[in-house]
Parts: C-alpha cells; structure tokens; sequence
C-alpha cells in the first residue's frame, strides 16, 4: 500500500491506501488501543483474492503514525471529520465505513455527519453502548461494562508511568507477559496481533476517547443513521454488552447482527478472511 500523510484540523494524518479504480473508499477505522496494523492479517486475506483497489487505512490522529499536540481536541466529531478529509483529499466522493471497537463509534458518527457519503457501516467487535454515557453512570457502566471499565484503569496506571509507559509494555509483550493478560480478548490470543498492540499503545489517546464516549449522547445520535449498519461480534467479545445489538436495532431502521461463534474481541483477526468480501466489495 502507498502512504501519504494528510494534513486535517486534528493535525497530519498518516494513511495506506491502495490504488483509486472508484469514487467509493472502503474506509478501515481502528480501535483505541491499536493502529492500521490491527487490518493487516484482514487485508492479507483479501489480497489472496486478488488486488484490492479503494482501500483507505488511516492512522487516527492521536495513534500511530499520527500524532497530535493537544489531546483535549479529540472527540468523536474531531475524529470523524478527519476520517472525511482524508478521503477527500484522496479523491472520493462517497465510501463504506469498517470500524473496529472504537473505530465502530467513529463511523456511526461519521455515518450521521455525512448521511449523503456514507453507503454503509460494517461494526466489527465495535464498543458502541459499553462507553456512551446517555443512560449509565459510573456505577452502572462498572456492573454492566466490566471488562472495558478495567481495562481503563490499567490504561490510566499506564499513563502515569509518562514517557517510561511505552519502554514498560514493550518489557511485558518481550517476556511473554503481556499475551497472558491479553488473553481475555481473544479465544486463541495471536502473537503477532498482541505485539501490535504493544507497539501502537497510546495510554493518553486511550483514555481521553474514553472519557469522550462517557458524554457522547448515543442514541439520539445514532437514530439519525439511515444506511445500512451490519454488526460483526464473537459471542465472547468482553466489550460487547448482551443487550447491545438490540439496543442498536431499535434506533437504527436498517439494522443487522451477526454472532461469531468462539470468538473473542479482535473478530478481524482470529477470522481475517471474514472481510475479505467487504473489502472486494465495488
């Protein structure tokens, strides 16, 4: 894939894209707590196939390769409009959004911002109502939302560590450590995909999409959406609450779910070839 860099309101964005045959870019939008990497094993699946034109794979701004100054300027309409820019300055006019984790809650937002360039959104594991804040309070995103809830204050005792958080993850992927404590996310951990993890960790970006999505009013926002939205999840995704999909099919009219048997919450990477037709998809 080449790469370019896109200068947005958020700052530069670092984006892979693949060669342009259309005016639609299937857009891959990644989660809080990796980068572009966490597609590679979905992409190498897809290119089995053949070549894959269209294919738009940013860093967001705050992770990866693509840095911000001020992290308080990041929010999910911050992150969305981005998203748009940087395929605008690549030439399209239109794409479908893929969204993993946080990634899914970037693309409904984008999907509601701009209902007339938004074919459809495809939810992967996204963290959609386990980090909105329009009903539950603290306590009640503990007792329903658990799993994400710790794993944040593990994030925050990250972020305390400053410039040495990075030098201490990297100490526990090298001993084995950190694929122990990333076993609850996956039903066979991937090594590859815990090391990418390691690498593309960015505790402060982390925490402050978090804190972000706790005032985000979810549903009335959502509700707007009028594209197709399929939701993609393992029936072990820790991050996925159970009334979830229902609570998504009842604001979105053209709603789908799909439950991955045996599957934890990096679905795009336990089963890659999952979307190789979404993006082969013209």
């Amino acid at each position: 894939m080449d790469v370019s860099t896109v200068d947005t309101a958020l700052g530069p964005v670092t984006v892979r894209h693949t060669p342009r045959e259309s005016h639609t870019a299937t857009i891959l939008l990644h989660g809080a707590a990796g980068s572009w990497t966490t597609w590679r094993a979905a992409i190498g699946a897809a290119e089995t196939g053949g070549s894959v034109a269209d294919l738009v794979v940013p860093d967001l701004p705050g992770w990866g390769d693509s840095p911000v100054d001020d992290l308080s300027a990041l929010d999910a309409t911050g992150l969305a409009d981005a998203v748009a820019q940087v395929a605008r300055s690549l030439g399209y006019t239109r794409w479908r959004l893929v969204g993993h984790s946080l990634g899914g809650f970037v693309a409904l937002e984008l999907a509601v911002r701009e209902p007339a360039a938004t074919e459809s959104v495809l939810l992967v594991s996204a963290t959609t109502f386990g980090g909105r804040g329009d009903r539950l309070g603290p306590l009640g995103r503990l007792l329903n939302y658990a799993p994400l809830m710790l794993l944040a204050v593990g994030i925050r005792m990250l972020a305390g560590l400053g410039p040495y958080a990075a030098r201490f993850v990297r100490a526990l992927d090298g001993s084995g450590i950190l694929t122990l404590l990333a076993a609850p996310l996956f039903t066979v951990v991937d090594r590859q995909a815990v090391h990418d993890l390691a690498h593309d960790l960015r505790p402060g970006a982390f925490l402050r999409a978090l804190h972000c999505a706790t005032t985000y009013p979810a549903a009335a926002r959502w509700a707007r959406i009028r594209c197709p939205v399929l939701a993609l999840h393992g029936d072990r995704d820790v991050f996925v609450g159970a009334d979830d999909d229902d609570r998504l099919a009842a604001i979105i009219p053209d709603f789908r779910a799909v439950v991955i048997p045996a599957t934890g919450h990096f679905g795009h990477v336990e089963h890659p070839t999952i979307l190789a037709g979404a993006l082969h998809a013209r």
